[in-house]
C-alpha cells in the first residue's frame, strides 16, 4: 500500500476501534435499533453537506442507486444493530476482536466473485488459524451464559455481512463518486431503522444524557459517515481483503479502551483469541517477494 493508503487504513481502524467504546456507552441509555438509527442519521447528515460543498451530482437512475440502497440494509441497518444487539450481553473488547473475522470471511467470498483476489494456501490456513481464535473466544461463554453466546454469534454474523458488502461495493460502486458510496446507503439505513425503532422499541426513548449524544455523534460523523468514506476509498484503491483487514486493528484498540473506561476483564481466552485471529490475518495475507 502508499503512504496515502496507511494513512486513511490507520485512522479508519481508530475510528472503528473506539466506536466499541461509544456503542457501550450509548447501548446504557437507548435500545440498539435507536442507537442504529441515530448513527445511521448523523452519518447521513455528514455526507449531505460534503455532498453540498462539493457539488456533487447525486445519482438518477435506478440502476445506480439499487446497490447503494442495497449496502445501506447489508453494510449498516443489518450489522450496525447485530452488533449493537450483541453488545448488550458481551464486552466491547469481545465484540472488537469477533469484528476483526471480517477479512476471513472477505477473502472466502473474494475467491468465488473475484477474478483478481483468490484463495491460496497461506490465506486457507490464515482461515482454520481465525476460526480456532474465534472458538477460543468464544469457549469462556459455550455452556455457561446462552445469551452471551447468542451476543457473540450476533457479532459474527454481522462480519459475515460486512465481507458480503465488501463484494458488492466492488463489484457495483466504481462508477460512483466516493462520497455517494458513503452517503447513499446511509439513506436506505435512516430510513429502515428509523421505522424499525419506532415499531420494536416502543416507546420512543429520545437520549437525555449528554454523554449518549456524544457517543451517537461520535458513532454517526465519524464512525458511519467519515468512516464508510474512507473504507469505500480503501475498496477500490487496495481491493475487499486488504480494505477489510482494518478489523485488524479493532482487537487491540477495543480490548484496552474496555479495560480502562469500562472496568472489563482480560481473560487468557480473550488473550488468546486475539492472538490467534490477528496471526491468521497476517498469515492469510501474506504474500512473498517477487525475485527479479
Amino acid at each position: 500500500m502508499k503512504t496515502k493508503h496507511w494513512i486513511v487504513f490507520i485512522t479508519l481502524g481508530a475510528i472503528w476501534g473506539s466506536s466499541f467504546l461509544w456503542i457501550e456507552v450509548a447501548l446504557r441509555e437507548i435500545g440498539p435499533i435507536t442507537l442504529v438509527a441515530f448513527r445511521a442519521f448523523f452519518g447521513l447528515l455528514f455526507g449531505l453537506v460534503v455532498i453540498l460543498i462539493q457539488r456533487v451530482p447525486l445519482p438518477r437512475t435506478i440502476k445506480e442507486w439499487t446497490p447503494l440502497i442495497i449496502l445501506g440494509l447489508t453494510n449498516i441497518a443489518i450489522p450496525f444493530f447485530l452488533i449493537s444487539w450483541g453488545q448488550k450481553t458481551i464486552d466491547s473488547g469481545v465484540a472488537s476482536i469477533l469484528d476483526a473475522t471480517v477479512p476471513l470471511f472477505t477473502i472466502l467470498a473474494a475467491h468465488f466473485m473475484l477474478h483478481d483476489d483468490k484463495m491460496t494456501t497461506p490465506k486457507v490456513l490464515g482461515l482454520l488459524l481465525g476460526f480456532a481464535g474465534v472458538v477460543v473466544l468464544m469457549s469462556k461463554d459455550i455452556g455457561v451464559s446462552t445469551g452471551s453466546l447468542l451476543g457473540q454469534l450476533a457479532v459474527v454474523l454481522a462480519c459475515v455481512f460486512y465481507a458480503a458488502s465488501s463484494i458488492i461495493a466492488r463489484l457495483y460502486t466504481e462508477e460512483i463518486p466516493g462520497i455517494m458510496r458513503s452517503m447513499g446507503p446511509l439513506v436506505s439505513a435512516t430510513v429502515t431503522m428509523s421505522v424499525a425503532s419506532f415499531l420494536f422499541e416502543s416507546p420512543f426513548k429520545m437520549p437525555a444524557l449528554s454523554i449518549t449524544w456524544v457517543s451517537l455523534l461520535w458513532l454517526g460523523i465519524l464512525g458511519s459517515g467519515l468512516a464508510f468514506l474512507m473504507l469505500y476509498y480503501l475498496i477500490h484503491e487496495i481491493g475487499p481483503t486488504r480494505a477489510t483487514m482494518v478489523t485488524y486493528l479493532f482487537p487491540l484498540g477495543g480490548v484496552t479502551l474496555g479495560v480502562i473506561f469500562l472496568n472489563e476483564v482480560l481473560t487468557w481466552q480473550v488473550v488468546t483469541g486475539a492472538i490467534l485471529i490477528i496471526l491468521s490475518l497476517a498469515v492469510a495475507n501474506w504474500r512473498p517477494k517477487q525475485t527479479q
